[in-house]
């Protein structure tokens, strides 16, 4: 007797959240190769002298962050609903941190440097601006379901 599985296409949502979570492993796991990664790499804190690609600072906090957030956005892409949350209230927390970055400082627990804030700006931009146009694509052709089906 021959068994079928059905596989159901992931959504733009989700491939948008899968695509994403699949980036921030990448950038995760580049964190912690030397020659990539330049300099000390302390565990956390702004006295990390490390920098990614040269640009960006980066410790061994903010690279399992990276890592962290790459795993949400994997998990996430298996379901429409979360795919969204993930990429509007995760490009929200990068807003955030564009802003704390900024505006507040250098002394906390993550490195950051003016290449991290403008890059966790435009990511913020681009993850919610991804969030809202890939579920609006799919409602105007009634292919999204309501709440019901969170």
């Amino acid at each position: 007797m021959a068994t079928s599985t059905t596989r159901t296409a992931r959504r733009p949502v989700q491939v948008a959240a899968l695509l994403v979570g699949a980036l921030f492993l990448l950038v995760g796991l580049l964190g912690f190769i030397p020659g990539v990664t330049s300099g000390d790499l302390a565990f956390a804190g702004p006295h990390s002298g490390a920098l990614l690609f040269g640009l960006f600072a980066v410790s061994v906090l903010h690279n399992l962050v990276h890592l962290l957030f790459g795993v949400l956005g994997v998990v996430a892409s298996k379901w429409r609903g979360a795919s969204r949350v993930f990429l509007v209230v995760g490009g929200g927390v990068y807003l955030l941190l564009w802003v704390y970055g900024s505006f507040i400082g250098h002394g906390g627990p993550l490195p950051v440097n003016a290449a991290d804030n403008w890059l966790h700006f435009g990511l913020g931009v681009a993850m919610i601006a991804l969030g809202v146009a890939t579920t609006a694509v799919e409602r105007s052709r009634g292919q999204y379901p309501g709440r019901e089906q969170y």
